[in-house]
């Protein structure tokens, strides 16, 4: 059994008393953030490390972004695609040793897709293009795949009305957009993922995994996305065994927005 987490951070270092409780009380295998939002020497690997995580592949920048994977069990980085063009420190993927499938190792893609700015429109807003670019840039790689692969992270695209809190108001919203939608399926298209989280939580049940903080009280107004996402491989996607949320992160001290995902794989 291995089970993989995803959680978009929104700091490693000022949530990492929130890492360290998540850790400590529900343990995955392997954990993927998101937005760690510091260099890598910065990284709190020391502390993560006295938890039992001490296989760690960082990809990290000053203030902004940046992405880690930290696992119990051995893994070693393959790749840091630079899907934004511009350097900007937004995925890492890793092998898993030991775990195969038809003779070809698990891998395991953390990846912070751009959030695309408020208005979306790439002539007058170019971070709206920005994300699309990078979302093409993806499908390309998407349609190279070779090996059993889990991407997971803040996709940063609520890609189902039941993955909104309201699909009409939401429409003209960045996030949730009919071209975002579009370009996420030719990602999908171009490697056949299944959407883990819609196999086992199905559509139209409600998921979401960000509520705005802007919302004072997000359990009462319930105004949340799923902005992140768990897809595999059709290979091993039949090896998934349950797929779960914590809503209860989202009530912690000093909380991020998002909260963290996790599948469970018999391998």
């Amino acid at each position: 059994m291995l089970s993989v987490a995803t959680w978009n951070i929104n700091s490693a270092r000022l949530r990492l008393p929130i890492i360290e409780k998540y850790l400590g009380d529900h343990a995955p295998d392997i954990l993927c953030l998101q937005e760690i939002k510091c260099q890598e020497h910065q990284f709190p690997a020391d502390a993560l490390a006295k938890l039992g995580y001490e296989h760690q592949a960082v990809c990290g920048q000053k203030g902004y972004h940046g992405v880690a994977t930290v696992s119990r069990v051995p893994i070693r980085e393959y790749a840091r695609h630079d899907w934004q063009a511009n350097g900007e420190a937004r995925h890492v993927g890793v092998e898993v040793v030991g775990a195969e499938i038809d003779g070809k190792p698990m891998r395991v893609d953390n990846v912070y897709v751009p959030a695309g700015g408020d208005e979306p429109d790439r002539e007058i807003n170019p971070k709206f293009g920005q994300k699309l670019d990078f979302l093409a840039r993806m499908t390309d790689w998407a349609k190279a795949i070779d090996a059993p692969t889990l991407i997971v992270g803040d996709f940063n695209i609520a890609p189902m009305e039941s993955d909104v809190w309201n699909h009409k108001q939401l429409l003209k919203v960045v996030s949730h957009t009919p071209i975002e939608v579009e370009t996420l399926q030719g990602f999908k298209d171009a490697h056949g993922w299944v959407d883990l989280g819609r196999e086992f939580i199905r559509d139209p049940e409600r998921y979401y995994s960000w509520w705005s903080y802007r919302s004072k009280d997000w359990r009462v107004n319930d105004r949340g996305r799923r902005l992140d996402h768990m897809w595999a491989s059709p290979a091993l996607a039949a090896k998934a065994t349950r797929h779960h949320l914590l809503e209860d992160a989202r009530d912690w001290e000093k909380p991020s927005d998002h909260i963290p995902l996790v599948t469970e794989f018999d391998l």
